[in-house]
């Protein structure tokens, strides 16, 4: 009997809670192998977490969250996750609705997804 294995077509960058084990295996069922890389043009505060599903999550009352800067010198460091079209709706699940998915250009050429705050500029098209 043959299983079919996952397609991970989808890079989703993470500069905060993703990034670690307990909201991986929370949020995708298992724990993502990462590759480190930058996000230039963005900077990145703390934004206060209300919902208590998210907090027992990541055991985080305040998340990273990135704004768009349009500034090269500004970047924000993290990793780029390979997951499935289904781990993203998860992933989109987990966002709160503070948050929004963009499309970026990581410092390694990689295009992938990320959350940044909902009232970010909008980069130019990637």
């Amino acid at each position: 009997m043959s299983t079919t294995a996952p397609v991970y077509s989808e890079q989703l960058f993470s500069y905060g809670t993703l990034q670690l084990e307990a909201v991986q295996l929370s949020t995708f069922g298992r724990k993502l192998e990462g590759q480190a890389d930058e996000m230039p043009g963005y900077s990145m505060t703390l934004l206060k977490i209300d919902n208590p599903d998210v907090v027992a999550t990541s055991g985080k009352t305040h998340h990273p969250v990135v704004t768009y800067s349009g500034n090269p010198a500004d970047k924000v460091g993290g990793a780029v996750f390979a997951i499935s079209e289904e781990e993203l709706a998860h992933a989109d699940a987990y966002e709160v609705a503070d948050y929004r998915r963009d499309r970026v250009r990581l410092a390694s050429g990689v295009l992938a997804w990320v959350y940044v705050a909902v009232d970010s500029a909008t980069p130019p098209p990637v």
